[in-house]
């Protein structure tokens, strides 16, 4: 059966701007990246490649649309051609050339299809003054609904307001025909109370864009209607146009005294010191790039000692084409191994300024990390209510790992619970915490002393919020000797216990058991055993079950899925296997993914024999005892449970084959090597292990965790504490 029998015919969203460097493709990608959350499959495409806009090299959007959001949409036409098909006045050609790519991006196969395609238009320039006639032309070639997108200057509302129209009229001449709305990019100024939040989990801000978006629709009447949407606003965020120290060398073609950190540093202001190191003493701040006269070496030594005292300076940019000695390069050594950038340029302190003030704010390609936190921080500020009411009709639901991360947060928020943390001083999780406590996801409890924490938060550059709980484990920790006892009777006395209770996850363990808390995260800096092993002997089974076991969310490029159990049991038996299935299903529920799950084995249906595969069949039939409205089936290879197409061949009427959701693996060396194939090899982010079956919730970190990777732990940890073991 074709594509086109079994799908309805993709949209076409064209973002069309309203002038030069307004965000454009960060509006797409953010505008992608929404899509993703409300599980609607988006392509991308840039028809027409603009040199004047883009430089040399490869073509940006391009690039930044396959490295961000993994997608592959195909290379623009050149912009030579295009000037020439444009004065032989072979228009109807040049649209046949748009409409040929625009396909290759719509017909994909089965698994690929996208429901919409985003296209991003032309900028108007000195050199291509057509971009107005070209977007034009695109919509109507294209069939494409029209978002305006407009740099967010609200000095003159009603300025914007007459541009705005302006830019809707050629599109048919109405807003109704085919304009949707417009985002409003870089908006300034903020409301006062908003400030720059951190972009660590940015969809966690998206309840603020409703306020902003309020009083844009005050100033702007044109903006509140159903005709001519305010779809965005996306505020201004300083950290957003931060270039790493490695851009700024390429832009003034700086050489390198010391490379150091230069890929990753981000330069978040800059310093121009002109005078001795004591009046200067306020510049050394976190994300500063110091630039100075290469000779004055009071400058560097102050720098270096900031770096020693803890202050991540961006780097130190020298000028005249002056550089330090062999002896003062020595005494900054030690702050040269942390990793401190410095740099050398002929021009003068003055004319360097003018030449970093004048630095684009283009996306580089190669700066993954900034392009993915563009992404997410525009698509946290885009209206999801009215996308998903107009653009998600008809079209089928899958979740996928942005609508996973977005539904975590919201969940979590409803929660309210309190989450102990045992690693309290580890910096990422002090980062996390706070993320946390401000957003409403938990309210977390850090294991550790005051001072250590509050160096560390200082450290990192941000703010303790006055409602984060801190405990000094030392203070606590007699007051759950005789508990922990009682708790395991026969296996322990005081001393034991006493020396046990020295260990935070241990005591974090024991705040759990007696209530105090209503779930735990660790292992960022602990192995999985370490996290695990107290919970097995503290906080026992719920009592629907007898077994403790594990899943992890494998977050695909297309969807959400389960995979259990990967962690905790190595030969679970039929009767095993089956409760794992069931807890599998249940967990994979409360999160939102619809559970249609597949007992996997090395055979399909009743091709294969064998005990492997017969306790594989026997699982599967001891879970629809149990569970008689589960959606199960097994055994079931892995490929006829994942893909469609192979589904339909071995399994023709399975309800779960090429649909399955929750993948359960015969035994523990089969899924954790499952799972480890597929998070290393398609570089597919995995979160867990969660365990289920226990009374209360405890939950594993990988030891390289990002802060992203604890927050949403943490959600998912609240939200675990909500729902049965």
């Amino acid at each position: 059966m074709s594509t086109s029998a079994t799908r309805p015919e993709p949209r076409t969203l064209l973002l069309v701007p309203t002038g030069a460097n307004v965000g454009l493709t960060s509006a797409c990608l953010g505008l992608i990246r929404a899509l993703d959350t409300l599980g609607l499959r988006a392509g991308f495409m840039r028809p027409f490649r603009q040199d004047d806009i883009n430089g040399p090299g490869s073509d940006r959007s391009t690039a930044l649309a396959r490295t961000t959001l993994g997608l592959t949409p195909p290379e623009p036409l050149p912009q030579a051609r295009l000037e020439r098909l444009l004065r032989d006045d072979r228009i109807a050609e040049l649209m046949e050339e748009a409409v040929a790519r625009h396909t290759r991006v719509a017909c994909g196969d089965e698994e690929t299809c996208p429901d919409l395609v985003v296209v991003e238009g032309l900028v108007a320039g000195p050199q291509s003054s057509y971009a107005g006639l070209l977007n034009a032309e695109l919509a109507r070639a294209l069939d494409a609904r029209v978002i305006l997108v407009a740099d967010g200057d609200l000095d003159n509302p009603r300025q914007l307001a007459e541009q705005l129209d302006i830019h809707a009229q050629p599109f048919d001449g109405t807003r109704s025909a085919r304009t949707l709305g417009c985002i409003l990019m870089r908006v300034r100024p903020l409301p006062t109370a908003a400030g720059n939040s951190t972009l660590a989990a940015p969809e966690l801000a998206t309840h603020g864009n409703g306020a902003l978006a309020e009083t844009l629709r005050q100033h702007l009447p044109a903006l509140d209607g159903e005709q001519f949407r305010l779809i965005g606003a996306v505020p201004w965020h300083d950290a957003l146009s931060a270039p790493r120290i490695i851009d700024v060398a390429r832009a003034l073609d700086a050489r390198f005294l010391h490379e150091g950190d230069a890929a990753t540093r981000r330069v978040m202001g800059t310093s121009l010191c002109a005078r001795s190191a004591y009046r200067a003493l306020h510049v050394f701040k976190p994300g500063r790039l110091v630039v100075s006269p290469g000779d004055r070496d009071d400058i560097l030594l102050a720098a270096a000692l900031s770096t020693m005292n803890g202050v991540p300076l961006a780097g130190v940019l020298l000028t005249h084409g002056e550089q330090p000695g062999e002896p003062m390069v020595e005494i900054c050594r030690p702050a040269l191994r942390t990793g401190l950038p410095v740099l050398s340029v002929d021009s003068d302190s003055f004319e360097t300024a003018k030449s970093l003030d004048r630095m684009a704010n283009d996306i580089p390609i190669d700066d993954a990390e900034r392009a993915e936190q563009v992404t997410r921080f525009v698509a946290s500020h885009l209206d999801l209510h009215w996308l998903k009411a107009t653009l998600s009709r008809g079209y089928p639901r899958r979740l996928s790992p942005a609508a996973f991360r977005h539904q975590l947060v919201q969940l979590a928020q409803q929660t309210d619970r309190r989450i102990v943390l045992p690693e309290g001083s580890e910096p990422r999780t002090v980062e996390a915490a706070v993320i946390c406590q401000q957003r409403g996801i938990a309210r977390c409890v850090l294991l550790g002393r005051r001072e250590e924490i509050e160096e560390v938060a200082r450290q990192r550059g941000i703010e303790l919020p006055e409602g984060l709980e801190i405990i000094d484990p030392d203070t606590i920790r007699s007051r759950y000797v005789a508990p922990m006892v009682t708790r395991r009777a026969g296996k322990l006395n005081e001393l034991t216990a006493e020396a046990q209770l020295q260990d935070n996850v241990v005591l974090g363990t024991m705040l759990l058991a007696e209530g105090e808390v209503d779930g735990l995260v660790s292992g960022a800096v602990h192995t999985t055993a370490n996290t695990v092993r107290p919970a097995f002997q503290l906080i026992k089974t719920s009592p629907d079950y007898r077994q403790v076991s594990s899943i992890f969310f494998m977050l695909l490029p297309e969807q959400v899925v389960v995979y259990g159990d990967c962690a905790v049991n190595p030969d679970p038996s039929a009767e095993t296997l089956a409760e794992i299935a069931i807890q599998s299903a249940r967990s994979a529920a409360a999160f939102g993914i619809e559970p249609r799950v597949a007992m996997i084995s090395y055979s399909t249906g009743e091709s294969g024999s064998g005990a492997d595969v017969e306790k594989v069949r026997q699982a599967t039939r001891l879970a629809r005892e149990r569970a008689p409205g589960l959606c199960i089936d097994g055994p079931l290879q892995y490929d006829a449970a994942a893909i469609e197409s192979v589904g339909r061949q071995k399994a023709p009427d399975s309800p779960v084959a090429g649909r399955a959701t929750v993948f359960v693996f015969p035994d523990l060396n089969t899924g954790n090597t499952t799972y480890k194939a597929v998070q290393r090899s398609a570089h597919v982010v995995s979160v867990g292990p969660m365990l289920q079956g226990l009374n209360k919730p405890v939950n594993d970190l990988s030891r390289g965790a990002l802060v992203d990777d604890i927050v949403y732990t943490i959600a998912l940890t609240a939200i675990q504490a909500t729902q049965p073991g």
